[in-house]
């Protein structure tokens, strides 16, 4: 019933992910939401977020942000991860995560997408054919709307978890 909802796998962090592990089962592309996957709502990029980066380009992945933000939030944090965007990304649309992949030349089945928003970015990942992984949001202080779908996403995690146990 909620498989569309259920991410392939669900770590605690971006940035405890074994990207080096995804390389070698043939991942060449990695999509990432922005906002409390990356950094902190609202918040600049920090040095933590520019060093993944900068690990996963010489890993040899091919990386590129997409968010449902407007280009004023999301161009600065690309351009200083180095990175390719996609702003007013529609998740949970496939739109956006295909553009995704156009600009980073990958296809549904050597891309992963990385972020903390079951409704909006597992299902959307889930939607484009792309592997899905789910991480905790970094900040524990959001707004009303988000904290109320976080409400609704417990149900469903409980559910997955269960699944899988």
């Amino acid at each position: 019933m909620f498989q569309n909802l259920y991410p392939d796998e669900e770590y605690r962090s971006s940035y405890e992910i074994p990207y080096e592990s995804y390389y070698q089962k043939g991942f060449r592309g990695i999509l990432f939401d922005v906002d409390n996957t990356l950094v902190e709502h609202d918040q600049p990029v920090t040095i933590e977020a520019i060093a993944l980066f900068e690990k996963l380009r010489k890993i040899g992945f091919e990386v590129c942000i997409i968010s449902n933000n407007k280009e004023p939030r999301v161009k600065p944090l690309a351009d200083t991860l180095g990175a390719k965007y996609v702003y007013k990304a529609d998740k949970p649309s496939a739109k956006g995560y295909v553009q995704g992949m156009e600009h980073m030349g990958t296809t549904a089945s050597n891309t992963m997408f990385v972020g903390d928003q079951i409704f909006t970015d597992i299902w959307g990942a889930k939607r484009a054919g792309v592997y899905a992984v789910l991480v905790h949001p970094i900040a524990k202080h959001e707004e009303i709307q988000i904290v109320l779908k976080r409400k609704l996403e417990w149900f469903v995690l409980r559910r997955y978890h269960k699944k899988r146990s």
